[in-house]
């Protein structure tokens, strides 16, 4: 989704490439769900995750992220649920340098939720129209330029692209996903997670994702117990062997995050 290397300034509709970070040419193990498959995930990876509206998946996003810039893999975080600015103070509550992290484009946060209002964003990366037309125009524009993320460098992380079906109708932005956003990366080696609402969409929304998705992870909310409690489990993984049972998370202090059968 909006992870194209690129940078908006204010009412510019001009492109500059970003320059590029040195980290790692190929992404290390994925914070969290390294410990539910066997084996490292191919960069280029379109992971997709299914998540309960009550559940903390939104926090869980947040730490993979964090867990990810302690071991200096690049982040990209593209944030509808909330503004940018609520990821940077949780972040900085985690103990990260986060003014350092996006000066030196180690971390970059892509405002999305501003256009979820219906306004104008301050920042320097934002989406200025959820619309599968013009996101589709904006990829093209990114695509010309050639100084892009060298393979495997970064991982992305989208937390929520349900916000596009209020202003598409399911068949564009579903066929955006497909023959704009998910091939891109499967070429540039670039894995992202992908946030899909679970029970707001029709079912063939869902299988045509599934169906295009590399690895497609469940999270949920149990509250059938004393307690509330969040699971994760792998449902499906591609030529990698994974455990498929429910495991529960937690988000901790820092947002550590731990598993727990």
């Amino acid at each position: 989704m909006a992870h194209y290397g690129a940078r908006t300034h204010g009412n510019s509709k001009s492109v500059i490439c970003l320059t590029l970070t040195s980290v790692a040419l190929a992404l290390p193990k994925i914070p969290l769900i390294e410990n539910l498959v066997e084996g490292e995930i191919p960069p280029g990876s379109n992971i997709l995750v299914e998540f309960d509206p009550t559940s903390q998946w939104f926090a869980v996003s947040i730490g993979i992220a964090a867990e990810g810039l302690r071991r200096g893999v690049g982040i990209s975080y593209n944030v509808a649920s909330q503004p940018p600015e609520e990821i940077r103070l949780q972040l900085v509550k985690a103990g990260l340098d986060v003014k350092e992290l996006e000066s030196n484009e180690t971390l970059r946060l892509w405002d999305w939720y501003t256009a979820t209002l219906g306004q104008k964003s301050t920042e320097k990366l934002a989406i200025e129209s959820l619309k599968a037309a013009d996101l589709s125009i904006f990829f093209a524009r990114i695509q010309m330029r050639t100084a892009l993320d060298e393979p495997g460098s970064r991982l992305l992380i989208q937390d929520d692209m349900s916000v596009l079906d209020r202003f598409n109708d399911p068949k564009s932005w579903v066929e955006f996903e497909l023959s704009r956003d998910f091939p891109d990366k499967k070429i540039r080696k670039l894995t992202q997670i992908l946030g899909l609402l679970r029970g707001v969409h029709d079912d063939w929304v869902y299988k045509r994702l599934e169906a295009s998705s590399d690895c497609v992870i469940d999270f949920k909310l149990d509250d059938s117990g004393d307690k509330v409690r969040n699971f994760i489990r792998v449902r499906l993984m591609r030529n990698l062997t994974f455990d498929s049972r429910w495991n529960a998370v937690k988000v901790g202090e820092k947002l550590a995050l731990t598993l727990d059968e």
